[in-house]
């Protein structure tokens, strides 16, 4: 999912401007709500989430697919916020080593980050009553991973690197199934946390 240099052609700016607001708000957020129990755990899942993203699979047209952990994220530390201050951290290192362009690093954040990371917890906040805690769990990081792949399409159709139609049809089909694995391995990660340290959780510390 990764967009690499000169994919964007005149609009990579555009996403810098957005990611740099949502850093002021994510920062803020970071500043009123992280403590010493919770930045280890920011650190931790910012290198498991390098490690995860590492294995990619190439899709035809300049990107591709991998799992991406933002729902994880925003789910275990209760906001998108933390999403996107952890998809940031990774996504600039993963920059300098050529996976993913500098000058779409602001693409790549707004998707990977922002885009999934609000999908997976809003989607989560939604459906965890109907449907139940770790059934949501799982729908969200599917869906946070699928919608931001869809983005990619589209951002790249804008910037006519490659037609619409087969990027969403590319994108889709390769995330759609890469979104299972991400929404199993987000429902383990969490029952994990849950069993051994749940007072880390929204829901551990008397929360919904």
């Amino acid at each position: 999912m990764h967009i690499g240099d000169g994919l964007l052609s005149w609009t990579w700016p555009i996403y810098y401007i957005i990611t740099i607001i949502a850093l002021y708000f994510a920062l803020k957020w970071a500043r009123e709500n992280l403590d010493e129990k919770h930045i280890p755990l920011l650190a931790v899942m910012a290198a498991g989430i390098f490690a995860i993203q590492a294995m990619n699979i190439p899709i035809p047209w300049g990107t591709s697919g991998h799992m991406m952990g933002a729902a994880l994220v925003a789910i275990v530390f209760g906001s998108p916020w933390a999403a996107v201050i952890v998809l940031s951290m990774v996504l600039l290192v993963q920059s300098f080593f050529g996976d993913g362009g500098i000058t779409a690093l602001g693409a790549n954040i707004f998707n990977m980050g922002i885009i999934a990371g609000f999908t997976g917890y809003g989607l989560f906040e939604a459906l965890k009553k109907p449907i139940g805690r770790f059934p949501a769990i799982f729908v969200a990081a599917w869906a946070s991973i699928f919608v931001a792949a869809l983005a990619v399409a589209i951002e790249l159709a804008i910037a006519g690197t490659f037609p619409l139609d087969l990027g969403l049809f590319y994108m889709g089909l390769y995330h759609a199934v890469i979104g299972l694995a991400e929404g199993a391995i987000t429902v383990v990660a969490i029952l994990a946390i849950q069993n051994v340290r749940p007072d880390l959780l929204p829901w551990g510390k008397g929360g919904s």
